[in-house]
């Protein structure tokens, strides 16, 4: 099922008031009537595709659920759009057919007093009986592709999807850095739950049909788990990105030589060139935390150095630096 952009369709922002959407429907209806182009079957598509439109985001009840569907889409795209967009938490008439809910048909009376004329008829009751979109049908019943279409109607209600359901979960950078599970209990029933690699704090991780319990058959609402990450007492994440301090002695900061860095990974050596400053960064390409959206790619992790003064130094020792200290000046 594709997603329609209705705002697109009437040429209007998402924004618009309800003069403005009634006043861009009234130019493309005018434009593409049936009675102004008899015959013409692109004409009654984009007809009946303003009509659509217009019914969607006209009631206030019905914009406010799609504007809110359009913004989670628009946000699933911008994330990588991947797999399938899951439509389930939409759906007014689950396994399509009427939920009890029926567009608005204009009546030649409604139409006459829109377009101040007469004769010409509203809704799509000679149209076949194609009716409305899936998508339509989805978000607000109607009957999509089963015959009454534009023309109005009653429909059987069938059942209803269950409430959906949120539980805070908190996690340790580890536990994001590998993916985890939860056992999660909800109601009477008790699950586990897959927290997935790559999860920030504000992430919600959706578990289908695992919310409360549907209505008269219909499918179970979904489960939202609310993630937070507690603070890591090494790193520090930023974004896909983590940050480290790592220690480093005086000698080895004035010679240089190899280092042991903690990563999630296990031990790595970092090479360390001679008189390196305190506060010298280094990156390790490919060693921060997976990407959520795409888990096989890795964010980096940056070395920041921070030179440690030995606190057990020889008399010997103290004596030349100090020798050392006096030549410098």
């Amino acid at each position: 099922m594709d997603f329609k952009d209705y705002y697109v369709g009437l040429g209007v922002s998402p924004d618009a008031d309800e003069k403005t959407i009634k006043k861009a429907y009234q130019k493309l209806a005018k434009k593409y009537h049936p009675d102004v182009n008899p015959g013409d079957k692109v004409a009654e598509e984009k007809f009946k595709e303003a009509t659509e439109a217009y019914q969607a985001i006209s009631d206030p009840e019905k914009r406010r659920k799609y504007d809110e569907l359009r913004q989670d889409y628009q946000h699933w795209q911008k994330r990588g759009g991947r797999g399938d967009y899951n439509w389930d938490r939409w759906q007014t008439n689950p396994g399509r057919g009427g939920s009890g809910s029926q567009g608005h048909t204009m009546s030649p009376e409604d139409f006459a007093e829109m377009f101040g004329g007469a004769g010409r008829t509203g809704g799509f009751g000679g149209f076949g009986g194609e009716g409305y979109s899936d998508f339509f049908s989805t978000l607000f019943g109607g009957g999509g592709g089963q015959g009454r279409g534009f023309s109005g109607g009653s429909t059987v209600g069938r059942g209803r999807a269950g409430q959906d359901t949120e539980v805070d979960v908190q996690v340790s950078l580890e536990e994001t850095f590998n993916g985890t599970t939860r056992l999660i209990r909800t109601g009477e029933k008790q699950i586990e739950a897959k927290i997935p690699k790559g999860v920030r704090t504000g992430s919600k991780v959706r578990l289908t049909g695992q919310g409360g319990p549907g209505i008269a058959g219909g499918p179970g609402g979904n489960l939202y788990l609310n993630i937070t990450v507690s603070p890591h007492v090494h790193f520090v994440r930023e974004g896909d990105d983590l940050r480290a301090k790592q220690p480093l002695d005086f000698y080895q900061a004035i010679f240089g030589g190899e280092v042991s860095v903690r990563t999630f990974d296990g031990e790595v050596l970092l090479k360390i060139p001679p008189r390196s400053q305190s506060g010298k960064k280094f990156r390790l390409k490919g060693k921060g935390m997976p990407n959520i959206e795409r888990p096989d790619q890795r964010g980096d992790l940056f070395i920041e150095l921070s030179i440690i003064l030995p606190d057990d130094l020889s008399e010997q020792e103290l004596s030349t630096l100090q020798e050392l200290a006096n030549k410098r000046g």
